[in-house]
């Protein structure tokens, strides 16, 4: 029987506390001591093999996907995204649901959510008041929570609306926290002791939210009027192969998996880049000479083709990667992978956390360089922010879109400042890598395109 590659020895609970707790630094200093694979034990999750050097990536992804299975090391997720969420599915379910799910997320249709995002962060940002702290994470989320109210879900007005916003924001605030997040890692919490118990109260409002899309794909069947272009709509539509449409259950799942996958991650990759951006005023700068270059009122696809911005998103999910571990795969079969040799039912996780952090692919690997991109390209191996795979991202596409757009349309507009001048750390929030405190910032001013002004800092508000 081959032997799994070392890692600490210390107790699987201990372990998953530290996990649970702190996992960047738990991960680094496991790769300090013992290499670029490892293995870590997770109580009641087994062993986890750790991987993070580009060539053990690449033959993980060039394997035939027959070779792994990856959905039921997610089902920790089934009481969130459901029985039918993608991110549960293996074989031929998994490759039916991304195949109907695909077509709204990439081409023209993409390009078609771009002035929405525009208006929408447009909306947000209005409400600021000068010389008043917010917090970046906050405000981001206002923003991407209504990109997926209006572009996925198709609504942006009504009580259906009200209601359904102030649950998808609750739901997502409940399982953000370390504490309230380990209920999906410990079960003996997950118990239903009532509308006032931490785990009857999820169980409660992820129930409210499926009445509510219910009610919509109710009313979007009997009325096909009320459909439109958004993400609901076209999912409502999509065939299979075989001409048969999605089920209910299937859309509420898909749409539960779609808000998790792209509210919290987006708007936290955005707070990192404003704080990453006006921390150091010369890659602000950068970029708003870049911004500048296009005039006024700037089509929104040719802010996306900026190379500098481009470059910044890059970075930000770069140096913290939202997703720290991703593409679980557990083999079906005994496998190599770069020399270790591994049995059947041995899972498989690939850290784009580690391997972005690699001196020998990114020198000065701690420091935010976006021109790092600019000067050559990295395979998926090296970078992979979004997965790989068919197991990649579909949203990714649409998550870079937003990003850009917002990071253009808040830095063209408005003079912001960090309020506090601190290093801000990662701190685990949910199944993501967010700034600890948020990021708090402070608009200063609104800006006036083409004036170059100097960053502005809290001092001369």
């Amino acid at each position: 029987m081959s032997k799994l590659p070392e890692g600490p020895q210390i107790p699987e609970w201990l372990q998953l506390i530290y996990w649970i707790a702190d996992p960047l630094k738990y991960l680094d200093q496991c790769v300090e001591r013992y290499g670029d694979t490892f293995t870590i034990r997770l109580s009641g999750l087994g062993p986890l093999v750790i991987l993070s050097h580009p060539q053990a990536i690449q033959e993980v992804l060039s394997a035939p996907p027959s070779q792994f299975k990856s959905g039921e090391r997610n089902k920790l997720l089934r009481p969130l995204l459901g029985e039918t969420s993608m991110t549960l599915l293996d074989g031929q379910p998994h490759q039916r649901q991304r195949k109907l799910l695909i077509p709204p997320f990439h081409g023209q249709r993409i390009h078609s959510y771009s002035q929405l995002i525009c208006d929408i962060t447009q909306q947000v940002a209005s409400q600021w008041v000068i010389g008043q702290a917010f917090t970046a994470r906050t405000a981001m989320q206002d923003i991407t929570i209504e990109v997926i109210m209006q572009g996925v879900f198709g609504l942006g007005e009504g009580t259906r609306y009200q209601k359904l916003k102030l649950l998808l924001a609750a739901m997502l605030d409940m399982t953000a926290s370390p504490l309230r997040s380990s209920m999906l890692f410990f079960k003996f919490l997950q118990r239903d002791l009532g509308a006032w118990s931490p785990w009857g109260k999820m169980v409660r409002r992820r129930q409210q939210i499926y009445n509510l899309l219910q009610e919509e794909i109710n009313q979007r069947r009997e009325q096909p009027e009320h459909m439109g272009n958004d993400i609901l709509s076209l999912m409502m539509s999509a065939r299979d192969e075989n001409g048969e449409l999605m089920s209910d259950q299937e859309l509420k799942d898909q749409l539960m998996t779609l808000l998790f996958a792209g509210h919290e991650t987006t708007a936290t990759a955005l707070a990192w880049a404003f704080y990453w951006i006006h921390r150091l005023p010369t890659v602000r700068q950068k970029l708003l000479e870049e911004i500048d270059s296009l005039g006024d009122n700037p089509d929104p696809m040719a802010i996306a083709q900026l190379p500098y911005l481009t470059a910044v998103a890059y970075e930000t999910l770069r140096i913290y990667p939202v997703a720290f571990v991703i593409f679980a795969r557990i083999t079906t079969a005994p496998i190599t992978i770069m020399g270790h040799h591994y049995q059947a039912n041995t899972t498989l996780f690939a850290c784009p956390y580690l391997t972005h952090r690699r001196e020998d692919l990114y020198p000065d690997s701690d420091q935010f360089k976006p021109e790092r991109f600019l000067e050559r390209q990295y395979s998926a191996y090296e970078y992979f922010p979004f997965g790989g795979g068919n197991r990649r991202c579909i949203g990714a596409a649409l998550a870079m879109l937003e990003m850009k757009l917002v990071l253009a349309k808040v830095l063209s507009n408005y003079h912001l400042a960090l309020a506090q001048d601190k290093i801000i750390k990662p701190a685990r929030r949910g199944f993501a890598i967010a700034p600890e405190n948020g990021v708090p910032m402070v608009m200063t001013g609104q800006r006036v395109a083409k004036d170059s002004p100097k960053p502005a800092t809290v001092n001369s508000i």
